[in-house]
């Protein structure tokens, strides 16, 4: 099998630099028009320029792709919107969505302002679902859609001085269950892809002797199966250095007490026994934590269920 996108239209955040970059360029190579939108400021957010989502643009020219820049900044909807707007006037439709803009205001939580910490939200939050948000009615309408959101380890596992970012970062989980619950019925795949990689943002936080193995392109790899049309759905995918792994959230098997037992003191009695990972199960939905903890309780009480 030989992933290609031909006839597919791309949109990716956030691509006038490292992992936007080697997506964007990744997509075209393979055959995928490309809209290359960046916003052209710093890390923290500040100022604007075209000047690398341009030069990102001619590079996939060069090679015989297409693709376009677009500044637009993803926290504001209505720029979003005419990004998305400009992308279907030209090509007719939009199939890919990925979501990779981010910025950095790295800070403890209680040496931190409330200003930076909705700003980093902002950018990585609001400006996903924007963005999401902007191209969802015309998957739907075309029975066709890949998106990807972009998380990262601080949010999975948190990281020292980025509770803003990891806030944020974590919220992409949420937000790809609910959307591949919506989404499947028009063939619209949403997956999380959280990456490790040595870019402009990551500077000073990766030694130098390990930076090489980090290169956006061995990531990108990753990101193109979870865009492509064989793609799954509500997947987490890990990258950095050539390794891929996948995250999942289990439930442990969990433990019913009757009610003369349900006091905080038993519970911290018997904590081992609700927290023991022996039998532990992934999830669908929430609607199957409520009816797993409704037959937990039923068998214990002998109560028979319906079975409809």
């Amino acid at each position: 099998m030989t992933i290609r996108f031909d006839g597919r239209v791309a949109i990716v955040t956030g691509a006038g630099n490292g992992l936007g970059r080697s997506h964007a360029l990744g997509l075209a190579a393979r055959g995928a028009k490309v809209v290359i939108n960046d916003l052209g400021g710093s890390c923290d957010g500040s100022g604007a320029n075209s000047a690398a989502a341009q030069a990102v643009v001619e590079e996939i020219r060069a090679a015989g792709g297409e693709a376009f820049a677009n500044g637009a900044n993803v926290a504001n909807n209505e720029e979003v919107e005419e990004m998305v707007t400009q992308a279907v006037e030209k090509w007719g439709r939009v199939d890919v969505l990925i979501n990779n803009a981010g910025i950095l205001r790295d800070s403890t939580f209680a040496k931190g302002s409330l200003d930076d910490f909705w700003k980093v939200v902002d950018v990585h939050l609001r400006g996903t679902v924007n963005c999401t948000k902007a191209v969802w009615d015309l998957m739907r309408a075309q029975n066709y859609g890949r998106i990807v959101l972009t998380s990262s380890a601080s949010g999975l596992y948190g990281n020292f001085g980025q509770s803003n970012y990891g806030a944020a970062k974590a919220a992409m989980l949420g937000l790809m269950n609910v959307l591949h619950l919506e989404g499947v019925k028009n063939d619209i795949r949403v997956n999380v892809l959280a990456p490790t990689a040595a870019t402009r943002m990551t500077e000073g936080l990766i030694p130098l002797s390990v930076m090489p193995l980090l290169a956006p392109e061995t990531i990108t790899p990753g990101l193109l199966y979870l865009a492509s049309e064989s793609a799954p759905s509500k997947v987490t995918l890990g990258a950095g250095a050539g390794v891929f792994a996948c995250s999942n959230l289990y439930e442990t098997e969990g433990l019913f007490l009757h009610e003369q037992e349900r006091t905080p003191e038993v519970i911290a009695q018997r904590f081992n026994e609700i927290a023991a990972i022996e039998g532990q199960i992934a999830l669908e939905g929430a609607t199957a934590q409520t009816m797993r903890f409704v037959r937990k309780a039923a068998d214990a009480l002998g109560v028979v269920l319906p079975t409809a």
